[in-house]
């Protein structure tokens, strides 16, 4: 069936998702980590480590931050598997490991790992078919056990933002419901509109106005898991009406706000297209 299914889980900060779809997903980012494999069909993506593709059976990675998107190969739906952490979690995962989790990110894209896979195959084939509830220290050591394999300790230090850019990207984060003039922000880095819109992407890799439209996003989506109605979350988020979140939800993360949030809270399947 193509659609998304959210799988409860007794661990916090912990996303459990199965989807199997052909849509094309516009440049957007997560602020968790996320680790799975696809199970059938392929996907081409870009992302800050590079243009990948994936075929069944390897391992996918996305590190909080890092900007991608993803196309199926051929046009034809693709299934896939995923684990979602937050940077929270993942620190107690690895808490016996390493002191701080600042220089620790999944280092490929798509990998092959046999022994991860067959971790994350047994839990999500678990997930599926729910035989018995998954007790949180049980997910936990599963955790640990593919955290402990696939987490790497980045090998060279990013490029340091820029004090003017790292300013302007504090503004934003600091309110992504707002409206962001693209003048002021120049005026606050010092620099003039076109130099700010190609340093903050070359560092980023998005532009200013896609960062704001991004983090927007991201809030909105953590609104809906809590339960709050779509409209509600359009008007808290600063859209101007229902349809814009929908269009904007559905082109970065899959399924439109409504499915998002019925699938979250019932955790059962829906269609990408429905609302």
């Amino acid at each position: 069936m193509v659609g998304f299914r959210f799988h409860p889980t007794s661990l916090s900060g912990l996303e459990v998702v199965s989807a199997t779809s052909a849509h094309v997903f516009s440049k957007h980012t997560h602020d968790t980590y996320g680790i799975g494999f696809l199970s059938a069909g392929g996907q081409i993506s870009a992302s800050g480590r590079g243009q990948v593709e994936a075929q069944a059976g390897q391992l996918i990675t996305v590190n909080p931050g890092e900007v991608h998107d993803g196309a199926p190969i051929g046009r034809t739906p693709r299934s896939w598997h995923m684990l979602y952490l937050t940077p929270a979690l993942l620190t107690d995962s690895v808490s016996d490991l390493v002191s701080s989790i600042s220089d620790l990110e999944f280092e490929c894209p798509v990998f092959a790992d046999a022994n991860i896979r067959n971790h994350l195959t047994t839990l999500h084939r678990r997930f599926e078919h729910r035989t018995e509830d998954l007790a949180a220290d049980a997910l936990q050591e599963v955790l640990v056990l593919v955290l402990g394999k696939a987490l790497l300790r980045r090998r060279e230090a990013g490029p340091t933002l820029p004090s003017s850019l790292a300013r302007v990207r504090q503004r934003l984060d600091e309110d992504p419901t707002g409206l962001a003039d693209l003048s002021d922000l120049a005026r606050e880095a010092g620099l003039s509109r076109f130099q700010l819109i190609r340093a903050f992407l070359r560092h980023t890799g998005l532009t200013p106005h896609a960062y704001r439209m991004q983090s927007r996003a991201n809030l909105s989506r953590r609104l809906l898991m809590d339960g709050l109605p779509p409209a509600e979350v359009a008007a808290a988020c600063g859209y101007v009406d229902r349809s814009h979140m929908h269009r904007e939800f559905r082109r970065r993360f899959g399924l439109t706000p409504g499915a998002y949030r019925s699938a979250r809270l019932a955790c059962n399947p829906v269609q990408d297209e429905s609302d």
